[in-house]
């Protein structure tokens, strides 16, 4: 395993994490985590992503059950939480979702009691919130690691210009602004850790804990006959994701991805995760794997990642397509 400091801190992340978006709850038993969060701690990895929102509560109760049983030692791994959707669903009540000081506080002490914690590594707005400043937040963050309950705070999904602000705000009160950013980054999903952040890790660092590095499967080639019956494309309520993947230019791009991905004698989601963690601003890419085989093959991405010479990214490039583009000054 390797390991990438988060940012300009001293953290250090393993730069394959695991994650319980969809799957904890959802696709997998409490058996099942066992299992996949021991073979992800057996090979190095030390990051562990979850959000108030997943499976409204029950990811992060079961995350918590798992932690509880292992017994490993705390320093050993990080643990994360994200706040913004809370956990209701659609009984959430005024104050019980965005990012206000009420709710990061409140949905913070939740989180540490589902998990089973007495703090957590790293703590997420999972949005921006349009309707609190941002210097509220900025201060509910600072709050809450003056308190010892957080270690680092970061943003998920926030533009280039929020992130900024919220520095800026932290500079002028002496406060520390995010640390990280989670945002969407794979072979589709390019513009914001390729161009918009650009200068925002030349100038204040950022470390990127990116989320969907297969896009939600599809660039595991596993979509390209079909949907699978035990995959997230077939979950109930989650059409809207289906709808935004399967789309005919996309899978024709991700049929040809599979090919090249032979030829280089390896995986199509492999291939795509080495991909993501190729890019140096890249400090953790999280999986989502539901079985064993699944998360054992997407850790084969590091050794994939020495196959990528500039040919090679070339090629990938050459069938994609999706490069974004610089403004031009």
């Amino acid at each position: 395993m390797q390991y990438r400091r988060l940012g300009k801190s001293g953290l250090q992340l393993s730069v394959l994490s695991f994650g319980s978006w969809v799957s904890f709850s959802k696709q997998i038993n409490d058996k099942v985590a066992d299992q996949l969060m021991g073979i992800a701690y057996d090979n190095g990895i030390n990051f562990f992503d979850n959000a108030e929102a997943y499976a409204l509560g029950e990811s992060e109760k079961m995350m918590g059950r798992i932690l509880k049983k292992k017994k490993w030692d705390r320093t050993s791994y990080i643990i994360s939480s994200k706040a913004f959707f809370g956990w209701r669903g659609k009984a959430n009540k005024p104050n019980q979702t965005g990012n206000s000081r009420k709710h990061l506080m409140e949905a913070c002490n939740e989180a540490l009691q589902r998990l089973g914690l007495e703090y957590l590594d790293l703590f997420y707005c999972h949005r921006p919130d349009k309707n609190t400043p941002i210097e509220e937040t900025v201060w509910a963050m600072n709050h809450l690691m003056q308190q010892g309950k957080i270690l680092y705070w970061g943003t998920s999904e926030w533009s280039g210009v929020e992130i900024m602000e919220a520095h800026r705000i932290a500079e002028k009160f002496k406060l520390l602004g995010p640390t990280m950013e989670q945002p969407q980054y794979n072979l589709f999903e390019r513009h914001k850790v390729e161009v918009e952040y650009n200068e925002i890790y030349k100038n204040v660092g950022l470390g990127t804990t990116i989320w969907s590095p297969l896009a939600s499967g599809l660039l595991s080639g596993k979509y390209n006959d079909g949907i699978p019956k035990d995959s997230r494309f077939a979950l109930q309520g989650f059409d809207w994701l289906k709808d935004r993947w399967m789309v005919d230019d996309r899978l024709k791009k991700v049929k040809k991805l599979s090919e090249f991905a032979a030829k280089l004698g390896t995986t199509t989601a492999a291939l795509s995760i080495a991909w993501c963690i190729k890019n140096p601003n890249v400090s953790t890419a999280i999986l989502g794997a539901t079985k064993k085989q699944q998360l054992l093959d997407n850790l084969k991405a590091l050794e994939v990642v020495e196959k990528l010479t500039p040919e090679v990214m070339e090629k990938i490039e050459s069938i994609m397509k999706t490069k974004p583009a610089f403004p031009e000054y």
